[in-house]
């Protein structure tokens, strides 16, 4: 949609300016190496088909690797390249990468800020772990795979075993299986469906 404003001034021709297309919804997709490829990919394409713009962020630009496949993701962006004001939504998928992810204070720190800003934070398999490091996690209801149980109740969250649980800005799922529901809920929450 295309927003024009009018301008009429005495003794001059009218003049419409353009002032741009609506913005797109930005989200942010935070992996290193190791993630999984379907809980990366799937996401990514479903906002985007959805009229998203999707940015691949990480610890550091350049291409990794899927722990799960051969697939490769580019990152685009260090997390110390962007802001959380850059966007609308911030997607963890699972793999092996959230273990990796947090180690990496700048990462961490940029998970909490995002997920206290209250914007949509959807974390899937073993991506909570990110957010149990952030320190956000504590009287959360949240998903996981069932290996981050002990781990996300250790913190004072409260585990469901369903393929989607959503707790305020915060969106989780359990394995690749229930990523039809985690994708569609991410676009409900950011008006794209």
């Amino acid at each position: 949609m295309i927003v024009g404003l009018l301008m009429v001034q005495p003794g001059c021709k009218t003049h419409v300016e353009d002032t741009g297309a609506v913005e797109k919804v930005q989200v942010a997709v935070m992996v290193t190496e190791g993630f999984h490829d379907a809980e990366a990919y799937m996401p990514l394409g479903y906002l985007t088909n959805r009229g998203a713009e999707v940015t691949v962020i990480g610890p550091l630009a350049g291409i990794v690797k899927a722990y799960n496949s051969d697939f490769e993701i580019v990152i685009e962006k260090a997390v110390t390249e962007v802001s959380v004001d850059d966007f609308d939504a911030l997607v963890l998928p699972g793999g092996k990468a959230p273990a990796a992810l947090r180690e990496d204070a700048a990462v961490v720190d940029f998970a909490r800020r995002f997920f206290e800003s209250g914007k949509v934070t959807a974390a899937i398999c073993h991506g909570p772990q990110l957010l149990i490091t952030a320190g956000v996690m504590t009287g959360k209801k949240s998903s996981g795979t069932g290996s981050i149980r002990e781990e996300l109740e250790a913190v004072g969250a409260t585990y469901l075993d369903e393929e989607l649980v959503i707790d305020g800005n915060l969106i989780t799922s359990r394995v690749p299986s229930d990523l039809n529901a985690f994708s569609g809920a991410i676009g409900k929450a950011l008006s794209l469906n």
